[in-house]
């Protein structure tokens, strides 16, 4: 009995040295080397789209995690940015899976007509919803805890993110958009004002406000002018109340100087008003900044701080969230009832 019992005690420490992340301690908050994936690697798979292409999805797993040992971890869903692709946007997150002992999908996406310029189509958020499934069947030995899954994007990604949570809301765990567009009518009229300088203008042939309302009618299917339905479709603002009564801890992250996604009052911050308006016990919580456009989800800035508030990373990398300067409004998750 002794030694049958001193067997399970052997094998419960050894599956906890497995499900243990790579702690890191030398590794703290600001750190350059965040963003080097020591403790992290990456499998790269293929799925089918919403528009029946196949695409590339990226997905980080720690360094230890494979066929032999897969315990279940909790899964990060991230779309990309305007422009990019999945590979770009997998490199903003380093070595925080291996860290933390999660895993992130980064799909390379797909719009109605457009591969990098999505803008939250509808079938590109269903497809988002379909990946942790995805991983699933192309990574078999992968073990995903359904109860920990989240999402979090940075500009256009922070869109599909926000859209994704007001759609699938018992799906995710938690999300996190930073410096997303939430009206994506009003970005089409500011998309001249972004910045572009002569050098700019001569490589792209034309002003860039003037290209990017190019494909985003190209996209939509129009202006929103004429295709005011589908503008409103693919903005957040739209989805408010389902975002509101959702009940799923959502962190909102926005810059005041922000070149990219201008008026920023009519962004993130009008959604976050909107939230606490339709339901004052949303766990939703806002952070102000004057960082540069979506600077701050990178694994050596302010994402792990994000991560951490939702348990993905050890306590040191959450603090008061490292904020300086910031604007930080907390409210707690308590009294929530979703409907």
């Amino acid at each position: 009995m002794f030694f049958a019992t001193r067997r399970i005690v052997l094998l419960a420490l050894a599956a906890a040295v497995v499900v243990a992340p790579a702690r890191a301690a030398a590794l703290r908050p600001w750190d350059p080397a965040l963003d080097r994936p020591s403790h992290t690697r990456v499998e790269v798979i293929r799925y089918r789209s919403h528009t029946g292409r196949s695409r590339l999805a990226y997905v980080l797993l720690p360094r230890w995690y494979g066929p032999a040992r897969h315990p279940a971890i909790p899964l990060v869903v991230s779309p990309h940015g305007r422009g990019v692709d999945g590979h770009s946007n997998l490199k903003l997150w380093g070595d925080l899976p291996g860290i933390g002992g999660f895993a992130v999908v980064s799909p390379d996406g797909e719009g109605d007509h457009l591969d990098a310029y999505s803008w939250g189509a509808p079938g590109q958020v269903e497809d988002l919803a379909r990946m942790p499934a995805t991983v699933g069947r192309a990574l078999p030995w992968i073990r995903i805890d359904p109860r920990r899954v989240y999402a979090v994007g940075g500009s256009m990604g922070g869109q599909e993110t926000l859209l994704l949570l007001a759609k699938h809301p018992r799906l995710l765990a938690g999300a996190a958009a930073f410096d997303p567009v939430v009206d994506f009518a009003h970005q089409f009229g500011q998309f001249p004002r972004l910045p572009c300088n002569s050098r700019c203008r001569a490589q792209l042939g034309a002003p860039l406000g003037r290209i990017l309302q190019g494909l985003a009618r190209t996209e939509v299917g129009g202006d929103p002018t004429h295709a005011r339905s589908s503008y409103a479709a693919r903005s957040p603002i739209t989805y408010a109340a389902a975002l509101a009564r959702a009940c799923v801890p959502l962190q909102l992250w926005w810059s005041r100087r922000d070149r990219i996604v201008v008026d920023p009052a009519r962004q993130t911050a009008r959604l976050l008003t909107a939230l606490r308006r339709l339901n004052p016990a949303a766990p939703v919580e806002g952070a102000e900044g004057t960082w540069v456009h979506s600077a701050e989800m990178r694994a050596s800035t302010r994402l792990p701080f994000a991560l951490a508030r939702f348990g993905l990373l050890p306590d040191t990398f959450g603090g008061r969230w490292g904020l300086e300067g910031a604007w930080v409004t907390p409210r707690p998750a308590r009294d929530c009832a979703r409907v």
